[in-house]
C-alpha cells in the first residue's frame, strides 16, 4: 500500500509568494531591530523609532502589558537571548518564534517544500492559550520588577 501525498492546502505558487512574504517581512523586522540598541532601562527602545515613550510608566509609574517587547526583541537580535527573557519573556518568545517563522519561509523556497503544509497543521488553539498565558505572566513579571 503506498502513501497518498496530502493535498497542498493553498495552490503552490500562492504557498511560495506567502513564503516569499513572511521572509521578507521577518527580515525586515531583523534588520530593524539590527539597527537599535536595547535600552539598559528594559523598556523604551521603540523611542529610537521615533515613537513616542510610553505613557504608563509617566502616569502610573508602573508597565503597560507590552513595556519591553521591543527592547527583549532587540535583545534577541542583538545574541542576548537570556537578556532578553529577563527583560520581558514574552517579547523574546515572539522575537524567537517570528525568527523561526521566517527561517522556515527560507527554508521552503529554497528546498520547494510547502510554506502552508506545516502550518495548517499547528495547534492554533493550544498556541493562543499558552501565547495568553506566556503574555499575562509576562506583564505580571514587568509588572513586579519594573523600573521606571
Amino acid at each position: 500500500m503506498t502513501a497518498t501525498a496530502e493535498p497542498l492546502p493553498v495552490d503552490p505558487r500562492l504557498d511560495r509568494v506567502i513564503a516569499f512574504v513572511v521572509l521578507a517581512a521577518g527580515s525586515s523586522v531583523v534588520w530593524l531591530l539590527a539597527q537599535l540598541q536595547p535600552d539598559g532601562r528594559g523598556h523604551g527602545t521603540h523611542e529610537q523609532l521615533g515613537m513616542l515613550p510610553c505613557s504608563w510608566p509617566a502616569t502610573l509609574g508602573k508597565p503597560c502589558p507590552t513595556c519591553g517587547v521591543t527592547t527583549a526583541s532587540t535583545y534577541v537580535v542583538h545574541l542576548s537571548p537570556l537578556r532578553a527573557l529577563q527583560t520581558q519573556p514574552f517579547g523574546a518568545v515572539l522575537a524567537i518564534a517570528g525568527i523561526a517563522l521566517a527561517l522556515w519561509a527560507g527554508f521552503c523556497l529554497l528546498t520547494g517544500r510547502s510554506f502552508m503544509a506545516l502550518l495548517v497543521r499547528l495547534p492554533y488553539g493550544t498556541i493562543t492559550l499558552w501565547s495568553l498565558a506566556l503574555f499575562l505572566g509576562s506583564w505580571a513579571y514587568t509588572y513586579f520588577t519594573f523600573v521606571p
